[in-house]
């Protein structure tokens, strides 16, 4: 994934905005990353990259890794974009934290 690449698209929330927060803000718990912008309040969708990118970014600052790891989310933008579709299509439910 880039770093503009939107994570949450109902909150047009991109990863790079998330790494910081969760980076800056160290949040206990990965529900508190819906403090940045809302993320993971709407569909739901992004809930469990919200928890991938709250893990990695407590994993990195223990271990002092430099700058986002965009790399940590291994799929496409345009596969995140169209699975999300499906997601919201099918009416899944909602992710939880």
């Amino acid at each position: 994934m880039r770093p503009d690449t939107k994570i949450c698209y109902c909150h047009g929330v991109p990863f790079h905005k998330l790494w910081h927060f969760a980076r800056r803000c160290r949040p206990q718990r990965a529900s508190q990353m819906s403090e940045c912008l809302g993320a993971g309040t709407g569909c739901g969708w992004c809930i469990p990259f919200l928890k991938k990118i709250h893990e990695q970014a407590l994993r990195s600052e223990a271990s002092a890794e430099p700058g986002p790891a965009e790399s940590l989310i291994e799929i496409t933008p345009e596969d995140y974009a169209s699975r999300r579709k499906s997601y919201i299509a099918n009416k899944e439910p909602k992710n939880q934290f």
